[in-house]
């Protein structure tokens, strides 16, 4: 990247947000920005193999991996927000009972597919379903795809009773996409799920002025404003 380009790598279930708060970024400063999403274990893999980046978005687990290494500015880390998962379903599937556990477990041992990802969310609902006795109860009912992306775009093809679990931040996104789904709502309270993203720059950037810049604007009081209204809160 150059002095006046820098590229963030960021964890996709904070999109929406960092979206915006980077194009005001450009506008206002005159930095070309541009911003590449995947999954936190995605971002993990591409920067530990060397991927150049000026800015990184990820969960704070992952960001202390890349903080022990060497790759990011300490000083530049802060917090950008939390999201909570979300249970999602057709658009015209009827709204489903989530006042507690036992309507949470009753909605998906009447599912025809209860879908989850391979990201952070993915690796919570796993352990969830071991945990509520359902992995077996479900067997191949349990579909696990690549993205939050692949969550709601599983459910949108299939309106039979499919039951998706993603981060809320990430069905908001779908939802404006216009695909056929809605949140029917968070997790009840005893399982929720809070998964953090911290924002940093790298030490490699070669224009770290202005990654430290950006860095400040995701994680500014400003951001928490723009992030709460894509449902990082």
């Amino acid at each position: 990247m150059s002095k006046n380009e820098i590229k963030v790598l960021s964890a996709g279930a904070v999109k929406r947000g960092v979206s915006q708060i980077a194009a005001e970024f450009e506008r206002t400063t005159g930095t070309r920005v541009t911003v590449d999403f995947a999954t936190g274990p995605e971002v993990r893999k591409r920067v530990a193999a060397g991927e150049a980046a000026d800015v990184i978005v990820v969960p704070p687990a992952i960001m202390d991996e890349f903080e022990k290494l060497g790759k990011i500015a300490a000083d530049s880390r802060a917090i950008v927000g939390r999201s909570r998962m979300g249970v999602v379903i057709h658009s015209g599937a009827p709204t489903p009972d989530l006042g507690d556990t036992a309507a949470f477990k009753k909605l998906l041992l009447g599912a025809t597919a209860v879908i989850y990802n391979q990201a952070s969310s993915g690796l919570y609902a796993a352990k969830l379903m071991e945990k509520l006795g359902l992995a077996q109860a479900l067997g191949a009912r349990i579909i696990v795809v690549e993205t939050g992306a692949g969550v709601m775009e599983y459910v949108a093809e299939h309106p039979a009773a499919a039951v998706g679990l993603a981060q809320i931040s990430e069905v908001m996104v779908q939802i404006d996409k216009g695909l056929p789904i809605r949140l029917a709502g968070p997790l009840p309270a005893e399982i929720q799920n809070e998964t953090s993203y911290d924002a940093a720059a790298t030490v490699s950037s070669a224009a770290h002025d202005a990654a430290c810049g950006l860095a400040r604007a995701l994680t500014s009081p400003e951001a928490k404003k723009v992030f709460a209204a894509t449902g990082i809160s």
